[in-house]
């Protein structure tokens, strides 16, 4: 029997999150939960790309599944590039470096 934690760590690489989150940030992510709304901030992995584990915003439910967007419009590794998403989990907080509460609307600075 496998017990899977709703709580999970992740830790952020490059900068398409920016500036609301940054390379090196921990995360601290829920599974299950409420349901994903637009503007949240998940950890995902797209259909097309399922071996990679991304972190982005929910823009839109579509297909069964999620259009994601980064937050740095410069950096197109989310839907615009790989299409459709699965939501593994919603993120809560940056737990390091500084604690800060994530989600629909807010930019961490």
């Amino acid at each position: 029997m496998q017990v899977l934690s709703p709580l999970f760590a992740v830790l952020v690489h490059g900068p398409s999150m920016a500036p609301t989150l940054r390379h090196g940030d921990a995360l601290l992510v829920r599974r299950g939960g409420r349901t994903v709304r637009p503007g949240d901030v998940v950890v995902a992995t797209f259909r097309s790309r399922p071996g990679l584990l991304v972190v982005k915003r929910a823009v839109r439910a579509e297909s069964g599944g999620w259009w994601l967007r980064g937050d740095n419009d410069l950096v197109t590794d989310d839907s615009r590039a790989f299409g459709v998403a699965d939501v593994r989990g919603r993120v809560l907080c940056r737990y390091w470096p500084r604690p800060r509460r994530v989600g629909p609307g807010h930019r961490l600075l």
